[in-house]
């Protein structure tokens, strides 16, 4: 009986995948779905070699969509990976969803607001229905898709090359689109804050929200605890430029007094659950 590697990958089926590709898109989904797991397990799991499951993850690690470190195949972000946007959306949902409601309390209806390709902007976009009208224009797949038939709600994608790691769009087009434009309110978060400073693991993500922040009158940044102290290669932005900072309750004492020195206006996020007990 031939190895599974040997039959023919060039195959299409009804859904017009490959072997190959469908086995890479399940290898993606389950590698997101846990965050971390060994290629050895992956090769059993889908009963191909560990070299046929390196090439799947050599051909995954480079759309971006996760990493190969020691053994094993991970979603999780370093200092030059930011995690997939599906993983992302995920984790640290209960401070995403504080982190949200306090940012739309910024919000007036009329405004126009630029929103990133951050995750917690999945969760403002679903309550913005609560603001409207609005006109909202952002480069994320994601905020599309949650906005796309809310209304009065006017939603203007940004184009530009798709990067499915982000499921969001980038590149010069992009940041030609955002300099013609000039909006009401900006409300983004970011990878990592070293020593007061945003950065990101990407260039192309730095470029395209500097334009959104030098477009927007009002700067708003929000970020939950985990992005404090962690690190990424590309500087973006120092948090003293923001007009407001939303932070949640976990947010470290220190970042918090080095902001309060530096004059910055922070928001301190309460719990969804606590907001809604108190009305």
């Amino acid at each position: 009986m031939a190895h599974p590697d040997a039959r023919p990958s060039g195959k299409r089926s009804g859904d017009g995948l490959t072997r190959q590709q469908r086995r890479q898109r399940q290898i993606a989904e389950a590698v997101i779905d846990g965050g971390s797991i060994r290629i050895e397990d992956l090769a059993e799991r889908f009963d191909v070699s560990v070299m046929t499951v390196h090439r799947d993850l050599d051909e995954l690690e480079a759309h971006g969509l996760l990493r190969k470190t020691r053994g094993q195949a991970t979603a999780l972000a370093s200092s030059l990976f930011e995690s997939n946007a599906r993983f992302r959306l995920g984790q640290q949902r209960a401070e995403k969803e504080a982190l949200a409601q306090a940012a739309l309390n910024l919000l007036e209806p009329g405004y126009s607001v630029f929103m990133d390709d951050s995750t917690t902007g999945v969760y403002l976009a679903r309550l913005l229905p609560q603001r409207t009208p609005l006109t909202v224009i952002t480069n994320f797949r994601g905020v599309i898709d949650e906005l796309t038939d809310v209304p009065a709600i006017t939603v203007f994608g940004l184009g530009g090359q798709y990067f499915a790691w982000c499921d969001a769009f980038m590149g010069d087009m992009t940041v030609a689109a955002i300099r013609n434009l000039r909006a009401d309110i900006f409300v983004m978060s970011t990878s990592a804050i070293t020593d007061g400073v945003c950065f990101h693991q990407h260039q192309d993500t730095v470029t395209f929200k500097r334009a959104m922040f030098d477009s927007a009158a009002q700067r708003i940044l929000y970020v939950d605890h985990t992005k404090f102290g962690r690190r990424a290669l590309h500087a973006l932005l120092p948090l003293s430029e923001f007009d407001v900072v939303i932070v949640d309750r976990a947010a470290p004492a220190d970042e918090m007094a080095r902001l309060a020195d530096l004059g910055v206006t922070v928001i301190t996020a309460e719990p969804v659950d606590s907001v809604e007990a108190t009305q």
